[in-house]
């Protein structure tokens, strides 16, 4: 299969690089920071561009791997190509792509970081095409790398995403807020993180609403008095307690 990457973030990074050792010809990396575009195509002995218009027209997968504001602006550029044309975005309806013969959503439902390892082989694929054939082709993709697939259509997708910045990218967010107040009193972060590997595995066998403790649970109004008064000198972080606090109890008292 010979595949041409449009991006060089993250994402993009991490699935061509699985393509490449799946076994997969990576003709071509395209990015329009030629500098980013050159990085990833030495990992993966590609080409580079970052001229749309120099773009290789004989893939038989293009993935664009960019920001959601540019899918368009970028599969313009893929007008009357053969190939299968998909996108990687949680949020974008698959109909950015319908200007396209072939066209479809390929989205890893994970947190990527260029450097960190990640198994794609755990990550579910979230697929989506406009034809049979088409999602027949993403589904022997999905098993070249050894990753789950999963039929999610483009509502279906936007519903999933916002669950995923809710599980994922507001969580992170919070680590790092009680980061904050541990380093107010020179605590290391190392003591949370049993915790926080503890919570999650919880929920790898359990559903989240029957593995919920502490004191909003509880209704311990003391010891959360307690708490609002340590973080007296910190409002957005009072208020974010406070709202927090109140959606556990609403959910379980």
């Amino acid at each position: 299969m010979k595949i041409v990457c449009l991006g060089s973030g993250n994402v993009a990074t991490h699935l061509v690089v699985a393509f490449k050792k799946a076994g997969m010809d990576i003709l071509q990396v395209w990015s329009p920071d030629i500098s980013h575009a050159r990085e990833l195509a030495v990992l993966v002995g590609a080409a580079f561009t970052d001229n749309l218009e120099e773009v290789n027209k004989t893939a038989d997968l293009y993935l664009i791997a960019v920001k959601d504001d540019a899918i368009g602006q970028v599969s313009e550029g893929l007008i009357g190509v053969d190939g299968l044309v998909v996108h990687t975005s949680g949020a974008t309806d698959i109909n950015v792509l319908s200007q396209l013969d072939n066209y479809g959503v390929f989205y890893p439902l994970q947190t990527f970081s260029k450097y960190k390892p990640v198994d794609l082989s755990a990550t579910p694929l979230c697929l989506e095409a406009n034809s049979g054939s088409s999602y027949a082709f993403l589904e022997r993709l999905t098993k070249a790398i050894a990753a789950p697939a999963y039929r999610v259509d483009s509502a279906q997708r936007k519903t999933l995403h916002v669950a995923a910045v809710f599980a994922g990218n507001f969580s992170n967010h919070l680590y790092h807020l009680a980061n904050s107040i541990l380093e107010k009193d020179k605590l290391p972060f190392d003591l949370l993180r049993p915790l926080i590997l503890q919570t999650a595995l919880k929920v790898q066998d359990d559903l989240p609403l029957g593995v919920q403790t502490g004191p909003a649970l509880r209704d311990d109004q003391l010891t959360m008095q307690n708490h609002l008064e340590l973080l007296k000198g910190t409002p957005d972080l009072q208020a974010l307690y406070e709202t927090l606090s109140n959606s556990i109890k609403k959910t379980y008292l």
